[in-house]
């Protein structure tokens, strides 16, 4: 796939639409798992025109099958966080350079400069799992940040209020990120108020906790911390791109990643702006494995672009990011 950094120079609608049918070409031929899936479906990709004609793999595929468009070697391998009992799902990334730049960009273009912030990570379960592409992210950007204090804590509360009380005297930017049941339990145990921090959820009780809707869980940590609102990470093990809420639960996404919104009784029709459906993603980092995603949450488009989701389908098995049932 020749111009993959082109994707990063995405500005307009157009120059999306255009990349995204170039790479959905590349991998109806080059990817054996989606190649197979299209001839299911009687699929001719020459015959595909337009974005909205493109046929989306079934995430569940990656539990199952290698999907890739790339030959080996690749340079990681990331594993969905997994409960007993379930498949985990695996992603083959052949370029952790894509992966790089694209959490790199999308954090600068919603929080700015790394640099500028102290990152505390709170996830226990995904580190004691291994193979997290979240862990590979937060210890990218924790080395980046370039703070001695930056850093992962798994059961170390005591440390971890202690730093964050420091960095509120020295009135230093921090980013709390942590999964929802740790940081439910830290704000249980350590009642803080923090200033110069945002608080930053990744979703997902891990079976610790029952689930709870959006808005009680950011209620009791707004609580919890004192602050006026809890930020949100939408990403997943499957995609290379991640969508940011900044506490209004509204997320957005950098211009190589859309949301479409599916017909839940017709999954090959699309709904408009403010109406419930499914879920589908296109993230062009995927460029190597699949970048056309029909996933298990629900959700809506709003007319600026940015999206809400709004829970599962039924009987969908509890997955790593973002699970909050609402």
């Amino acid at each position: 796939m020749k111009k993959i950094n082109d994707i990063f120079r995405i500005t307009t609608e157009d120059q999306f639409n255009k990349k995204a049918l170039e790479i959905f070409r590349f991998q109806a031929i080059n990817n054996p798992v989606y190649k197979e899936f299209l001839s299911h479906l009687d699929i001719d990709s020459n015959t595909v025109k337009k974005i909205k004609d493109i046929p989306f793999l079934p995430i569940e595929f990656f539990k199952y099958h290698q999907v890739v468009s790339s030959p080996p070697p690749y340079d990681i391998r990331f594993k969905s966080s997994g409960t007993t009992g379930f498949n985990r799902s695996t992603h083959y990334v052949k370029s952790a350079t894509i992966y790089r730049k694209s959490f790199q960009r999308t954090f600068q273009k919603f929080f700015g400069n790394i640099r500028d912030y102290v990152i505390l990570a709170l996830l226990p379960s995904y580190i004691e799992q291994g193979e997290s592409s979240l862990v590979y992210m937060a210890q990218d950007l924790i080395e980046k940040s370039g703070h001695k204090e930056s850093g992962f804590f798994l059961h170390n509360f005591d440390e971890l209020a202690q730093t964050l009380h420091q960095l509120k005297k020295q009135n230093q930017k921090s980013l709390l990120l942590g999964v929802s049941y740790a940081l439910l339990d830290f704000g249980a145990s350590y009642p803080l108020n923090l200033k110069n921090c945002i608080v930053m959820e990744t979703g997902g009780m891990k079976g610790r906790k029952k689930e709870m809707v959006r808005e009680e869980l950011h209620s009791q940590l707004k609580k919890a911390f004192g602050v006026d609102k809890i930020y949100s990470e939408y990403g997943m093990t499957e995609l290379l791109s991640q969508s940011y809420s900044k506490g209004d639960g509204l997320f957005h996404s950098p211009p190589w990643k859309k949301i479409l919104i599916r017909d839940t009784e017709d999954p090959f029709s699309y709904l408009p702006a403010e109406k419930s459906g499914g879920i589908n993603i296109i993230d062009l980092a995927n460029v190597h494995s699949c970048s056309f995603l029909a996933t298990q949450d629900l959700g809506k488009i709003h007319p600026d672009g940015s999206f809400e989701i709004l829970g599962r389908f039924d009987q969908s098995d509890v997955r790593g990011c973002n699970l909050l049932i609402q």
